[in-house]
């Protein structure tokens, strides 16, 4: 077997029937760890001490070095698949989904590394997030929950849309009934200043920085808070039973191929009876 060939079976998940190489599994534990040392790096404690600044240094290099290797290796060893062998297909490959995802896993720190630390290119370390979707590509649990929102979509398009209506009337209300028929507090003295409390109460969050004072404004929000606990329960609803069909239909699947392996099984056993 060719160096390409164990690569690709290393690192491709579509390679494996079941479960994680060992490549794949120390990708993911970098990545978790990569994260762990992001938190780590906004503490300003450790940021004094010179020893955890070095530690940080080295392992964001050692990061980037490896994910830039993994990111080679895995676009050399992608004409494996049929689909993606010559320049086209190395080109399809590389702009896929999880292929910019494992571009960004790297890149903005490489560039970050290159170009210096000032404070606007500190800002590509968010882009570090872009590693969860590595993580994501081995947990079909992700994919799972792509499907199902994309199964729903429709209809969770239909929620957010009644949801930010009810946003918008409910602070085009308050802005009339506090501030300009009420006491004209300063926080509903406009409806783009009003949103943000009707935010707070339909999400049920409710800071409290923001309230209606007067008898009708209190009696409005009352009823604005009531219809947001429907507003906000609908989408959870409606992905929830989305996510289950979709659980539901792969496990119906996966019972069928088992049992269709089983009968494919059984016939050979006859057969050479």
């Amino acid at each position: 077997m060719g160096l390409k060939r164990r690569l690709y079976d290393a690192l491709a998940p579509e390679a494996r029937r079941s479960g994680l190489s060992m490549t794949n599994a120390a990708i993911v534990g970098l990545v978790i760890l990569s994260f762990l040392f992001l938190a780590l790096e906004t503490e300003p404690t450790l940021q004094a001490v010179p020893a955890w600044q070095k530690t940080f240094h080295i392992f964001n290099v050692g990061v980037v070095i490896i994910f830039a290797l993994e990111y080679a290796a895995r676009v050399w060893c992608a004409g494996i698949d049929p689909d993606y062998r010559g320049l086209r297909g190395r080109l399809r490959y590389i702009t896929k989904f999880y292929s910019i995802a494992d571009l960004l896993a790297f890149l903005p720190e490489l560039l970050l590394m290159m170009l210096g630390s000032g404070s606007t290119l500190l800002v590509l370390r968010v882009l570090r997030l872009a590693r969860l979707i590595k993580i994501a590509r081995f947990i079909p649990a992700f994919e799972a929950l792509g499907a199902a929102v994309r199964r729903a979509s429709s209809l969770l398009l239909t929620s957010l849309a009644l949801a930010v209506t009810l946003v918008y009337v409910a602070a085009v209300l308050l802005y009339f009934v506090e501030g300009v028929g009420g006491v004209q507090q300063e926080a509903f003295a406009s409806i783009p200043r009003a949103i943000w409390w009707s935010v707070a109460t339909l999400t049920t969050v409710g800071y409290g920085d923001v309230y209606p004072v007067t008898p009708l404004g209190r009696f409005c929000a009352g009823l604005i808070a009531i219809a947001g606990i429907g507003v906000v329960a609908l989408p959870a609803g409606v992905f929830a039973s989305a996510f289950s069909d979709e659980l539901r239909e792969r496990e119906l699947s996966s019972l069928r191929s088992e049992l269709e392996q089983t009968k494919a099984d059984t016939a050979e056993e006859t057969l050479d009876e």
